[in-house]
């Protein structure tokens, strides 16, 4: 049951019912009974994506609409056909080059994912030792808030192996902490308490709104209108993601099939394996709306292909997602590899739009404004550790400026380095292009989120113009 007593409401109470909880946003009409008001959660989020993007050299007639990286200057930037899904929200993300961790610039990128956002030198073979990876930095800093200190979610989901890495989040000691992959698994996590009856009742219902609906009604007369907006838009949001997912679990559970992959094939159809990628990202945005958690990573599968994130690439009609960037030599190669490419960007897209469509429940701005959404690879072309694809959106109140297109380094300006490597043996080629350490953009995350750090992974330093 409900306390009666308004004061007794805060955001981090719950909405209860039949063994059922619901984590409460913030709402207004509590707040002058807190003389500890909150101000808007800061939050975090990494999207990693394997296999790097697509760069054809200039001589290549593919080069015009299907080179990742912008043409341009800072502010004038022209997207090509790889990133143009993303010009309506032009001036909310930043397009950064020449950036990658130093540890790891001599190391394949059929190994080097598991130090995205570690800087550790996890090397190619040999010895291995991580370190913590820069959301469990901010985790420790602001997971006595939430109810979940991070939410850690991957396609393939666990741990995976050494230089083999199927998450991006890794503790203080350096171990790998395990990524949720199933859709109810983690709605149930940020939404079902563990009462006895809770499973049982959960299972007999339609929907776990269902259990919570009458107690929302006497909540809702408590509340002001802009509060009872709040938690409408709140409770649609969680009923929608409940229908998602509830479709999504076809696909999930779907086994793969060991087949040579150039004859891979999925028992579901395409829309599902999109329609999955959607739910996760609507899990994310969930927890943050409830401020369940303000840490969150999603690995899109691992380096060197394998397991359900192959799958994904079926979602616009082409095959295994790992071999797309073995087949750019192919006719229609870098097409095919930026059209995937373009996907991921256009779910990444609609996951910051979303953000953005949402007024902040503290009334300061929206939650993009205090939200710093990273997606981004540690390969650039063909399984090269250099020159990080990386694009950030948000963080507007954080101190972040976007709408630009930053380049750093030295040799690099038009993003040819590493360009057109087509074969397995091209990363071992000579760069002479000069790159920043990835690690500097880290501590000015950090700061900026309000954690006190001069260095991160051994890297001392913030990043200049961002």
């Amino acid at each position: 049951m409900m306390n009666n007593k308004a004061e007794s409401l805060n955001r981090r109470k719950f909405l209860h019912g039949a063994g059922v909880a619901l984590a409460l946003p913030w709402f207004e009409t509590f707040a002058a009974k807190n003389s500890n008001r909150d101000t808007a959660p800061k939050r975090f989020v990494s999207i990693y994506h394997p296999d790097g993007v697509g760069l054809p050299i200039k001589a290549d007639p593919a080069w015009k609409d299907w080179s990742w990286f912008p043409r341009g200057g800072e502010k004038d930037f022209e997207l090509t056909k790889v990133l143009d899904v993303l010009e309506p929200l032009r001036r909310e993300i930043t397009i950064y080059s020449g950036l990658s961790h130093p540890a790891a610039r001599t190391v394949h990128g059929h190994s080097n994912a598991d130090q995205y956002l570690t800087g550790a030198a996890t090397g190619g073979h040999g010895p291995y030792k991580n370190s913590v990876s820069l959301d469990q930095v901010y985790a420790a800093h602001a997971g006595e808030f939430t109810r979940h200190s991070s939410l850690v979610m991957s396609t393939n989901g666990g741990v995976g192996g050494p230089r083999g890495a199927q998450t991006q989040s890794y503790n203080r000691e350096g171990r790998p902490i395990p990524a949720l992959n199933n859709p109810k698994q983690i709605f149930d996590m940020l939404f079902v308490t563990s009462g006895k009856d809770a499973a049982a009742k959960l299972a007999r219902s339609k929907s776990a709104l269902d259990l919570l609906i009458a107690n929302t009604r006497s909540l809702g007369r408590r509340l002001s209108r802009h509060d009872q907006e709040t938690l409408q838009q709140y409770l649609d949001a969680v009923r929608d993601t409940e229908v998602k997912l509830a479709k999504a679990r076809k696909w999930i559970d779907a086994p793969v099939p060991k087949i040579d992959t150039r004859n891979l094939t999925l028992d579901a159809d395409p829309k599902e394996a999109r329609l999955y990628f959607q739910t996760m990202y609507e899990l994310i945005y969930l927890s943050f709306l409830s401020d369940s958690t303000r840490v969150a990573t999603f690995q899109l599968g691992r380096e060197n292909g394998g397991g359900t994130h192959n799958l994904l690439s079926k979602a616009v009609g082409l095959g295994n997602a790992h071999a797309l960037t073995h087949a750019v030599k192919k006719p229609k190669g870098w097409e095919n590899l930026g059209t995937y490419n373009r996907y991921q960007a256009e779910e990444f897209g609609r996951f910051v739009q979303k953000l953005k469509d949402t007024s902040e429940p503290s009334g300061q701005g929206n939650l993009l404004d205090n939200t710093f959404a990273m997606h981004g690879s540690a390969s650039s072309s063909f399984h090269l550790s250099r020159n990080y694809p990386i694009i950030s959106a948000g963080g507007k109140n954080l101190g972040f400026e976007n709408g630009r297109y930053l380049k750093f380094g030295e040799g690099n300006e038009d993003n040819q380095a590493g360009a057109g490597i087509v074969t397995d043996r091209g990363w071992q080629g000579q760069v002479e292009a000069e790159e920043l350490p990835l690690s500097h953009l880290f501590v000015t995350v950090l700061q900026r989120l309000g954690v006190e750090a001069e260095s991160f992974g051994g890297i001392t330093g913030t990043l200049r113009k961002v």
